[in-house]
């Protein structure tokens, strides 16, 4: 989406070191403790984003979207889904 090939590799590489915001950075620390260790989350983790700018609204978007992505993928790999290959 970005068309910044450059950006992607560098967020994809590691998040903390890529040219980023820092409202960015703690959206996707966010999104990575979510995923990883999602009993590990905290009321600490929330106010860490409102500090980095995000209101309530979006708070719960990120948390929305983490999830569901993280459940989309617990149903594929459950059920044995094969990813088919991407085109050019």
């Amino acid at each position: 989406m970005t068309k910044n090939e450059a950006l992607v590799a560098a967020v994809a590489a590691d998040y903390r070191t890529a040219p980023i915001t820092d409202a960015d950075r703690a959206m996707l620390a966010y999104v990575e403790r979510l995923t990883r260790t999602p009993a590990s989350v905290t009321a600490e983790d929330v106010n860490a984003l409102r500090q980095a700018g995000f209101d309530d609204a979006a708070i719960l978007d990120i948390c929305q979207v983490a999830a569901y992505f993280a459940f989309v993928n617990r149903m594929a790999d459950g059920l044995g889904v094969e990813l088919e290959a991407s085109s050019p």
